[in-house]
């Protein structure tokens, strides 16, 4: 098990800083909460730059479901915000 940091999430995949290295294609479990709920899903290893990694989900699910809602709910709230 491995704790990291969220950077960035979009619907097809998410930025992390981990403290170890992980390889290039390797296949991780993420578990993590978003404001529309817990998230459970697949992503593999895309891009490397130090500790930063670039994700990209691999699996379909209810997940994803929760994924894009909130991306939506964020765009939506940034979108708004910015107009005031």
């Amino acid at each position: 098990m491995l704790k990291g940091y969220t950077v960035d999430i979009s619907e097809s995949g998410i930025s992390v800083m981990l403290r170890i290295a992980v390889p290039m294609g390797e296949v991780v479990e993420l578990d993590f909460t978003l404001p529309l709920g817990p998230v459970k899903i697949y992503a593999m290893v895309r891009q490397q730059n130090a500790f930063r990694y670039g994700l990209q989900f691999v699996e379909s699910n209810a997940a994803q479901a929760v994924i894009r809602a909130t991306c939506r709910h964020l765009a939506v709230e940034r979108t708004l915000f910015g107009q005031l």
